[in-house]
């Protein structure tokens, strides 16, 4: 019996975006087919402690993550991701802030790869914080990106961000902003990645075609956009159990009545559809499900353990 263990280097040095991208669109795809037994995550402490585990059928595989949140500590996120198999003994521990990033930013490259605009090449984060250098990374990813904004309130910490990217997007211009609502006027493809309480534009902001990806809120106090934008667009969730319990701006629009959970298409069943015009503005709200850390966590389990 053995165990690795690893670190964020190395999990970053195992898995390019790429790779995760791919990985996590076919975890999607098994979770729309019923492949996962997945519970919706624990939450302790009003979300600063949380465990998420999912088993996926077809492998006899599982994955359990703990993780720690403090944003007011560098880095935010601290844990362990746990892979184990029936059919071995071996397993593997994974560094639970690496994984995280790595998902969630591969989530957003999928659901961006589906609903922007083929051509997008601008786009705006919003906050930047440790989510979003893989924010950015997922999107250059499916979008080669010729213009990239960086908005925080924190210049010094958008700057050291736009540091770190340009040495890895050639060819792209970064510039730092402190307005949202001004940032996002001409972008083609928006990420949200605060830890906001309340809406971070208004939606007369944005333009008539741009497509939003939304990571940041994981608790029903938290919020990142108006009611109005999700009641005008085609809204893309990763899974409606987690959304109706931590995802604060789809409860919100729902208890305002500008939604309904008929407007609301997980992403899943949406990659495999066919093909289909979305509309003008579209939004994919993630909460992050467990399925998207297995599925990191078997890229490293098919690396460090075959």
């Amino acid at each position: 019996m053995k165990t690795i263990n690893l670190s964020a280097q190395e999990v970053r040095e195992a898995v390019s975006m790429r790779e995760a991208i791919d990985a996590v669109r076919r975890g999607f795809v098994d979770l729309a087919g019923g492949e996962f037994e997945m519970p919706t995550r624990t939450a302790l402490r009003n979300g600063q402690f949380l465990v998420m585990s999912a088993h996926h059928r077809p492998t006899e595989s599982a994955m359990i993550k703990t993780l720690s949140l403090n944003f007011d500590r560098v880095p935010a996120i601290a844990g362990t991701v746990t892979w184990s198999t029936l059919d071995k003994v071996d397993s593997l521990i994974a560094d639970a802030g690496a994984v995280t990033t790595l998902r969630t930013g591969a989530a957003v490259g999928v659901a961006t790869d589906l609903l922007a605009a083929p051509d997008a090449d601008r786009l705006t984060l919003i906050g930047a914080g440790g989510q979003a250098p893989d924010q950015v990374r997922a999107v250059h990813t499916v979008r080669p990106l010729r213009h990239l904004t960086i908005v925080d309130t924190n210049t010094e910490r958008a700057g050291a961000l736009a540091d770190t990217l340009q040495a890895e997007l050639d060819g792209t211009e970064i510039r730092t902003a402190t307005d949202p609502a001004a940032a996002v006027s001409d972008a083609h493809i928006v990420c949200c990645a605060t830890p906001a309480t309340s809406p971070l534009f208004p939606e007369s902001a944005l333009p008539a075609q741009v497509h939003v990806n939304a990571i940041g809120a994981f608790r029903p106090t938290m919020r990142e956009l108006p009611d109005e934008l999700l009641a005008n667009s085609t809204v893309i969730i990763d899974e409606l159990d987690a959304i109706l319990e931590e995802s604060g701006e789809i409860l919100h629009a729902l208890e305002a009545g500008a939604i309904t959970k008929d407007d609301l298409t997980e992403l899943g069943p949406a990659l495999t559809a066919a093909p289909t015009d979305h509309g003008k503005r579209t939004v994919f709200k993630t909460v992050g499900v467990a399925m998207q850390d297995w599925a990191i966590a078997r890229l490293l389990a098919d690396k460090f353990l075959s």
